[in-house]
């Protein structure tokens, strides 16, 4: 046997041991075999995590496998979906050893079974560059019910799941920046925001709302006002967002009240992970009363009447930069 095969037989078969088993062939074939039940159809997303751009290089490897299963999870809830299965392509490093890929792959393990979803295929590789980690995720849908990006009408009520802004501030708290260490708030706020920063939760539990009532929707990847206008502009709309309205946690209150300025940064930073969607009028309470924890932050209008993002005082607020630049010279 091939050290590929013993590496693959110890850390990843065991992951490959829920309801797909079968079709999974327990990883001993090249080729998964699955199909979704008659009445549904099948999502599928990709992200691509590496080292030192989309995470820290020591971080740790269960709060690195994590995040790599949890940022796939959350485009397929956003689409109204349930994550069912995955594929793992990952490059490893040469100066990778045996208790990292233990902590790898019980992160593994802990996430999936978290998310209702299990490892069925994919690849390993060694490289002299750095990890590299990039999984595909599948999900289930019943037929003709996926929420696209381009549905939202004027009139339609903008809501957003979760609270916003943690994991950005909580990436300033993690990368040990001045700020973090004279933020004036308490400490265990500190840890909270690097927890929801290394650890992102998608909300799996409001899937089912989101396919019922939403005519949008995406998820937070990329700061909560630029992806609102990725979502107007597919769906050929202007929009205004309420800043008043926009939830923030407790940890996340108390910093941007002893730091003003990062009020834009909550608003603009990445990472998320949570469900950005426009329901239609009619449908917006019996939304807000059957999914969980969800937060009206606007309006859908008329495209003409362009983008806007209001302060307190309903005034017009300018902003240095509306959303993370996945092609800026770094993403953290």
């Amino acid at each position: 046997m091939t050290k590929e095969h013993d590496l693959i037989n110890r850390y990843f078969a065991p992951l490959c041991s829920g309801p797909s088993v079968a079709p999974a062939f327990g990883l001993l074939d090249d080729t998964a075999l699955l199909a979704p039940a008659i009445d549904q159809q099948l999502l599928i997303t990709t992200d691509a995590l590496v080292a030192e751009v989309h995470f820290f290089a020591d971080d740790a490897a269960d709060t690195i496998a994590h995040k790599a299963l949890a940022v796939n999870v959350s485009d397929i809830v956003a689409k109204g979906g349930q994550p069912t299965s995955y594929l793992l392509t990952i490059a490893l490093p040469k100066n990778i050893d045996a208790d990292w890929l233990a902590q790898f792959a019980d992160g593994l393990g802990a996430a999936q079974q978290a998310f209702g979803c299990e490892l069925v295929g994919g690849d390993t590789v060694s490289t002299s560059g750095p990890l590299m980690i990039s999984i595909t995720m599948l999900g289930n849908i019943d037929r003709g019910k996926m929420v696209k990006r381009n549905g939202a009408a004027p009139g339609d009520v903008v809501f957003v799941s979760g609270s916003i802004g943690d994991a950005a501030l909580g990436l300033l708290v993690r990368r040990k920046t001045p700020w973090a260490a004279n933020a004036g708030v308490d400490k265990r706020w500190l840890d909270y925001l690097r927890e929801r920063y290394l650890r992102p939760l998608p909300r799996v539990e409001i899937a089912s709302q989101i396919a019922a009532y939403a005519s949008a929707a995406m998820d937070v990847s990329d700061g909560l006002l630029g992806d609102f206008d990725k979502l107007c502009a597919a769906s050929d709309v202007g929009g205004v967002i309420e800043i008043a309205r926009v939830p923030l946690s407790d940890a996340a209150t108390s910093v941007v009240a002893n730091n003003p300025e990062l009020m834009e940064t909550v608003l603009t930073g990445g990472d998320d992970y949570e469900v950005l969607a426009t329901v239609p009028a009619d449908l917006a309470d019996r939304f807000e009363q059957e999914a969980l924890n969800v937060t009206r932050i606007g309006l859908i209008v008329e495209r003409q009447n362009g983008l806007k993002v209001l302060d307190a005082d309903g005034q017009l607020l300018e902003l240095a930069q509306s959303a993370y630049d996945h092609f800026g010279d770094i993403e953290r």
